[in-house]
């Protein structure tokens, strides 16, 4: 070939040699496959879609993952502390956010959520607070200690009917005394207490052996209600668990747990009455204040060694009894005046303490002198 038109054969080469290592080079999206068979760095982005879609269907999932270490590695924590926190509170496998019942479960999963070796928290004092109520309770009978719901039950009547009383006083105690419940028990157990008497007595006798506990006439329906399942479905006995417990009408959490204790010997959760729900929230032995007593025992039994859940009740009530009171407190003859956090005491006595002192040292100092003398000087 001749001409202004011919490229001489050794110059061509050269341009084709440069032409198809600057197509290689600006091929953007080459990937590392590591010796993929079926990779072309000069293939089209389609044409490598295909093959690897064609390459996933050819290798085993279990050969992938183990072929995979690196993956493995970084997924399996996250998988494991999930399942940690579900079983930890008995949440089935599933969407989290729709086992979640309430607020207070959701406050557990976030009490749970700690990074590993964190220090569990617990309220200053604790120990030493909790042994100065117990000296405060031994040296003084409260209302609960004789005429707490565990007391109103016949004891001469068989184990089965004691259940049953002891779930009835339960009912009977909210929002009402111990010595008003312990009365209406009085005269529920001489019209002979059991389910089945409960249901052959008329809703307005029965209102009228209730009178004057709160909501009495609510809780003779709610008591007929309870009593025809425990006849037809429990053999007249009370259920042994708290899910059965809570679904019987008029029983609430509380009343179940102290139930399970009291009835069953079995110690389920911890029984926040209004009493528990006011001390506590008091001495600050919640990590943020709540609002409901629900809320109160969930963040109560997340720091409270489980050996101490029915004994605290039992405390925090007589205490809440005769001393720590809903109103006008008696923190003058508290033990726990120095460190309670919500203490009334330490403003009121610290003037007092001073003022003493004070008229103390100017007795001592100023110089007796007669009323004339005083006159004169003035």
């Amino acid at each position: 070939m001749s001409g202004k038109g011919s490229i001489p054969k050794t110059l061509s080469k050269k341009l084709s040699d440069k032409i198809r290592v600057g197509q290689i080079v600006k091929v953007q999206d080459i990937e590392d496959t590591l010796g993929a068979s079926l990779f072309s760095p000069v293939q089209t982005r389609q044409q490598r879609k295909i093959n690897k879609t064609q390459l996933k269907k050819l290798i085993e999932p279990n050969k992938l993952e183990s072929a995979d270490n690196t993956k493995k590695k970084v997924f399996e924590p996250v998988a494991t502390k999930t399942d940690s926190k579900l079983k930890d509170i008995g949440v089935k496998q599933g969407s989290l956010v729709d086992n979640i019942k309430d607020a207070a479960d959701k406050s557990v999963l976030n009490a749970i959520d700690q990074p590993k070796g964190s220090v569990k928290w617990e309220p200053e004092n604790w120990r030493l607070i909790l042994q100065n109520i117990r000296k405060m309770r031994s040296d003084a009978k409260a209302p609960v200690d004789t005429m707490g719901c565990h007391k109103c039950s016949d004891d001469e009547a068989d184990e089965k009917t004691q259940r049953f009383q002891k779930l009835v006083a339960l009912m009977l105690s909210s929002q009402t005394k111990d010595e008003v419940t312990f009365e209406a028990m009085q005269r529920l157990k001489s019209n002979h207490m059991t389910p089945q008497a409960i249901l052959d007595t008329e809703r307005s006798k029965l209102e009228e052996l209730l009178k004057p506990v709160s909501f009495y006439k609510n809780k003779a329906k709610y008591l007929q209600l309870a009593s025809k399942i425990l006849v037809e479905k429990y053999d007249s006995d009370i259920p042994s668990n708290i899910k059965e417990l809570e679904a019987l009408p008029g029983v609430g959490p509380k009343m179940a747990h102290i139930c399970m204790a009291t009835a069953w010997n079995e110690v389920t959760g911890i029984g926040v009455d209004v009493h528990v729900h006011r001390i506590t929230n008091r001495l600050k032995w919640l990590q943020k204040p709540t609002k409901e007593p629900e809320q109160t025992r969930v963040h109560l039994e997340s720091w409270l060694p489980r050996d101490m859940w029915q004994e605290v009740n039992h405390l925090l009530v007589g205490f809440g009894q005769t001393v720590c009171k809903a109103v006008r407190p008696n923190c003058a003859e508290c033990l726990n005046r120095e460190i309670c956090p919500s203490t009334e005491y330490k403003v009121k006595g610290k003037k007092k303490i001073d003022t003493e002192i004070d008229i103390k040292n100017v007795d001592q100092s100023a110089p007796k002198i007669s009323k004339p003398q005083k006159q004169k000087i003035m």
